[in-house]
């Protein structure tokens, strides 16, 4: 199985920028499609973005479409995600995850079977 480790997780203002970096251990992630989920406390998982493995295409909730990035960096062997102008209730664990697939990616928690262990990002009024 594919192992992921995020980074980068931190308590950040209002309004402050984070960027979280997703790193496997041992493989390649060129072949992967390469998801960002989140956690808020109490509630369920829920999707952030994407990235596929292919053409680089990517997709964002509408919720952080405009405010986060995300980026493949294929030197570094390491996907981003840039978080910008953040509010509080982007507070949670951030996940990666990674499936392998040449087509689109989704947005979806059941589609990805290799998860990080998640990375705590906590924005402050």
């Amino acid at each position: 199985q594919l192992q992921l480790v995020e980074s980068g997780g931190a308590l950040v203002q209002t309004g402050g920028s984070l960027r979280l970096s997703c790193a496997p251990r041992g493989r390649t992630l060129d072949t992967y499609a390469i998801g960002w989920f989140r956690q808020a406390p109490g509630k369920e998982r829920e999707g952030v973005s994407c990235v596929s493995s292919s053409d680089g295409t990517t997709r964002y909730a509408d919720s952080v479409k405009g405010r986060f990035t995300i980026s493949r960096d294929s030197a570094k062997n390491t996907v981003y995600l840039q978080m910008n102008s953040l509010k509080p209730e982007d507070t949670g664990v951030y996940y990666c995850a990674a499936e392998v697939s040449y087509g689109p990616c989704l947005v979806d928690v059941d589609w990805y079977d290799a998860w990080g262990q998640g990375t705590l990002v906590t924005v402050s009024p």
